[in-house]
């Protein structure tokens, strides 16, 4: 019984960091831009990378979608290279709750 006790107990104790985890940084293939924009950091991020973009009137109507998702509809201005930066600078960021 004592046996049976400790070892739920340890498997218990096992399981309570990951439970604890914080949530995974922000990344432009998973992230939404309105998420990006709306948090002040990972704006300041697209600002230094996509100079105007926070600003383009036209923002609103790609709230909803991802970076990686507009590369689709200009892959010019949205280069892997260009993500892979902007991915390398959102995974500075505290990993948010």
């Amino acid at each position: 019984m004592l046996r049976t006790i400790m070892i739920a107990g340890l498997l218990a104790s096992a399981s309570v960091p990951a439970m604890a985890a914080e949530a995974a940084a922000y990344t432009t293939a998973e992230t939404s831009i309105g998420t990006l924009l709306d948090d002040p950091a990972a704006k300041a991020i697209l600002e230094k990378h996509l100079p105007g973009m926070a600003g383009n009137a036209q923002i609103d109507m790609a709230r909803g979608m991802t970076l990686k998702q507009v590369q689709g509809f200009a892959p010019d201005q949205f280069s892997d290279e260009l993500l892979a930066k902007i991915d390398a600078d959102l995974a500075k960021l505290p990993a948010k709750k």
